[in-house]
């Protein structure tokens, strides 16, 4: 099921965002006694993460995930992973076998990517073809319609029988969950701020659209999916597209 959701700002966006982890948290220990979570890079999340930080919660039974890493080193300044560090990892006591960072480290990314899907394979016991069912995975989606580093018209895109790839950022790599692992949690949850947001959602949350250059439509999760959009990215979109489905 699909849920568009209309905030006034950023921090109603993080409120929001926080009360859904907290739920998805709570159902994965009922139910499971353990809970995992992508992680999104850039500016939105990262409050998010300091919200998180500084709540109370079992750490030693949470296990965190990225969405997709930039091809630099954790204490790079682009670094998907030292950011989370800053923000929310460093600030609390989670153990550190419970933090699963995607390795920068190769000097052949594509070597990386076979050693991520690898640990992922052995932390959920998976069977040759098999893929996760993380309980939620953050998102944000770039003005030319890209999720994680799944850009517009790149090889990424048509990955459907590993859990890890190589994507390409105007001939950067990068590393990312293929959709078909994004698309088997039982949340996704897109975080969207800012008017230049407009074009983009427009087509991505069409009915019928091109996923080759609006990248995150191929995000339809078995599970739910949640998008929580500020007013400016919602300013000036047909109000079919901010009905829930």
């Amino acid at each position: 099921m699909t849920r568009v959701e209309t905030l006034p700002d950023r921090s109603a966006i993080v409120q929001r965002s926080l009360e859904l982890v907290l739920d998805n948290l709570q159902d994965a220990l009922a139910e499971r006694g353990q809970f995992t979570i992508a992680l999104a890079g850039g500016s939105t999340p990262k409050p998010l993460y300091e919200a998180i930080a500084r709540q109370d919660l079992p750490w030693g039974k949470i296990h965190v995930f990225w969405g997709d890493e930039r091809y630099v080193l954790p204490d790079h300044p682009d670094s998907n992973e030292g950011m989370a560090r800053r923000a929310w990892l460093d600030q609390v006591a989670i153990p550190s076998a419970n933090i699963h960072p995607i390795p920068t480290d190769e000097a052949d990314p594509a070597i990386a990517a076979q050693k991520h899907e690898r640990q992922l394979q052995q932390f959920f016991q998976l069977g040759a073809g098999e893929f996760p069912m993380l309980d939620v995975v953050l998102l944000g989606i770039g003005d030319d319609g890209h999720t994680a580093s799944l850009f517009p018209r790149t090889e990424a895109l048509t990955v459907r029988d590993r859990l890890i790839t190589v994507g390409n950022k105007d001939g950067q790599p990068r590393i990312t969950f293929t959709a078909p692992l994004i698309n088997r949690a039982r949340t996704v949850i897109f975080l969207v701020t800012g008017a230049s947001k407009q074009n983009a959602l427009a087509h991505v949350l069409a009915e019928i659209g091109d996923e080759t250059a609006y990248p995150a439509r191929l995000i339809q999760p078995q599970g739910q999916l949640w998008w929580l959009l500020d007013q400016a990215a919602a300013e000036n979109l047909d109000p079919s597209l901010l009905a829930s489905k």
